[in-house]
């Protein structure tokens, strides 16, 4: 399956996976979190509340993505690159242990920026290096990879993350999303060296890639 994708490829997908994995613990059960949690079983409250959160990540992300991607495109080889995608992972790994002392609206909207200004930094840097690395001739292969794997990965423990918190609780989701976030991190290291100085060596390959 792996065999003729390098190396950046291949630490990017298990990246991919762990993080993604690590998020599909959380997103069946959010809402029934800030349900039981946060509105204390007033469903209308709960509804209005979950979603504020949404408007709050999506809207902070998307104003921030393009000035960002805007400043990484301005050649300074990878290394900017490296450091937005290793911080930007950093920040995404805080919000789930910020979850485990919520009790107010606030916290959750609050959480959902930082988890915002996290993936504002993650996407244009993650993907900036992928673009970069793909093989040539086997982009669309690679993608798909990629895609097919943190898909299974996030519809096991999409699964996974339900009978956790109906026999569980919320805690352990918190704990091990956060856990598993800030392992990817490390993931993000091993390709340190690999990255690319300012010069011609930045190639451009259009890929296939998935959302």
């Amino acid at each position: 399956m792996f065999k003729g994708v390098n190396k950046v490829i291949r630490i990017y997908i298990y990246w991919d996976i762990v993080i993604n994995s690590a998020w599909g613990l959380l997103g069946p059960v959010f809402a029934i979190f800030i349900l039981q949690t946060i509105a204390v079983g007033d469903v209308a409250n709960g509804v209005k509340i979950a979603g504020f959160a949404s408007l709050s990540y999506w809207a902070v992300k998307s104003i921030l993505q393009i000035p960002i991607g805007r400043y990484l495109d301005k050649n300074h080889g990878e290394k900017d690159d490296f450091w937005f995608f290793v911080i930007g992972v950093f920040l995404t790994g805080l919000v789930p242990f910020g979850f485990l002392i919520s009790f107010l609206p606030i916290h959750v909207y609050l959480l959902q920026i930082l988890h915002a200004i996290g993936m504002s930094m993650v996407v244009p840097s993650s993907w900036a290096i992928f673009i970069r690395h793909i093989d040539k001739g086997r982009e669309a292969y690679e993608s798909s990879l990629d895609s097919t794997l943190l898909g299974i990965g996030v519809g096991i423990t999409g699964a996974l993350g339900g009978i956790m918190a109906a026999y569980i609780g919320f805690q352990a989701i918190f704990i091990l999303t956060g856990t598993l976030t800030m392992i990817s991190v490390f993931l993000i290291f091993l390709i340190r060296k690999d990255m690319r100085p300012k010069d011609g060596q930045l190639h451009e390959i259009p890929p296939s890639r998935p959302f």
